[in-house]
């Protein structure tokens, strides 16, 4: 992140700016201009569902730093979800060349307005090869919405909880559920407090329409309900046992049960001088964890020069495993500790960064 943030405009006038919103899983930031400032130019956004493949768009940004550039190109998909650039993996794909130093700047349609803010390219050397990426509109608005809501944390914008993990369809996935065609995506997970379970979706269904927006990928199925506004009910139709369904899922913000209990660690082990809680959605969601149906315990904090902070151990680690016995909650680290010998190995399971690590400490 930048310390210090200058905005200049095309008639030379330059303003001092700060962050006040920072979104990792989209990858987008808002800055506020902190001076006193009058007659600001201004852009609108525009849905980027009205967009339709080879419609042209500018892209505006300042590659390699040479200074504002335009340049222009035309659609070459929407709802791409084949990527993994962010948590989000839904863009607007098109040719006009963007390279590096345009991440962050505008892609316009022709009526003036943005439908997309450039992310990133595909390219096997650094340069444009006409395969670039942006951001939809959509997602903008929410983050901008978000902020001016407060329903954001240190870690980005709260959105709605789903509850659920979903799948592509195969053929013979499709087959087996008596569905015809590959488009939808199926509820393979619900969460007991998912709103989905609440609606009367079982593991199995296949959604394929949101808001009548016909559904192709489970990415597409993430973003058009994770952009709802919270406790909205949102119309959704659904396929089960080669029927179709409707119904209406309220999107909520992610439950904060079951009780986090913070716990600070102290004594003669590893974990000493950290505090550890039980997983649920909403500390999911606060850490920033990327495993958004993890479970078990994780370490919620740990003190500087303490023997936790010394081994290496920070927040956001997933204990699993303590001496062969699981680890399900709180409590579970709280009797094996009491159970330690003094001078013991520590056999430790750990999820770290979405990597499973074994450790053996002292």
């Amino acid at each position: 992140q930048s310390q210090d943030i200058i905005v200049g405009l095309r008639d030379g006038r330059q303003f001092a700016a700060s962050v006040i919103l920072e979104d990792e899983p989209t990858d987008l930031a808002l800055i506020k201009i902190t001076d006193d400032a009058k007659d600001l130019p201004f852009v609108t956004l525009k849905p980027s569902d009205s967009l339709n493949v080879g419609d042209l768009v500018l892209a505006i940004g300042n590659p390699f730093g040479v200074g504002q550039t335009v340049t222009s190109g035309i659609v070459s998909a929407l709802a791409r979800s084949t990527l993994n650039i962010s948590d989000f993996n839904f863009f607007i794909q098109t040719d006009a060349a963007i390279n590096p130093g345009n991440s962050g700047g505008p892609l316009v349609a022709m009526d003036g307005s943005v439908v997309g803010i450039n992310t990133a390219i595909f390219s096997r050397n650094g340069g444009n090869l006409g395969i670039g990426f942006a951001v939809p509109s959509e997602i903008v608005a929410n983050v901008i919405s978000a902020q001016k809501s407060g329903l954001f944390s240190k870690n980005g914008v709260i959105r709605p909880w789903l509850g659920a993990t979903a799948q592509d369809l195969t053929p013979e996935l499709a087959d087996s559920l008596n569905i015809q065609g590959l488009q939808g995506a199926l509820l393979s997970e619900l969460h007991p407090a998912s709103p989905f379970l609440e609606s009367g979706l079982k593991p199995g269904d296949v959604i394929v329409n949101v808001e009548e927006n016909d559904i192709r990928s489970p990415a597409e199925l993430k973003f058009r309900l994770t952009m709802a506004p919270i406790n909205e009910d949102v119309p959704i139709t659904y396929m089960r046992d080669g029927e179709i369904y409707t119904a209406s899922v309220k999107t909520i913000v992610p439950p904060d049960k079951p009780d986090r209990q913070i716990t600070p660690l102290t004594g003669n082990h590893p974990l000493s001088g950290s505090s550890i809680a039980n997983l649920n959605p909403a500390l999911i969601a606060e850490i920033g964890l990327k495993d958004l149906n993890a479970t078990g315990v994780v370490i919620y904090d740990v003190q500087r020069g303490s023997r936790a902070g010394f081994v290496g151990f920070e927040p956001g680690i997933i204990l699993v495993e303590i001496n062969g016995q699981t680890i399900e909650n709180v409590q579970s680290i709280n009797n094996i500790i009491k159970q330690a010998k003094s001078g013991q190995t520590w056999n430790m399971v750990i999820v770290h960064r979405g990597q499973v690590q074994r450790l053996f400490l002292r």
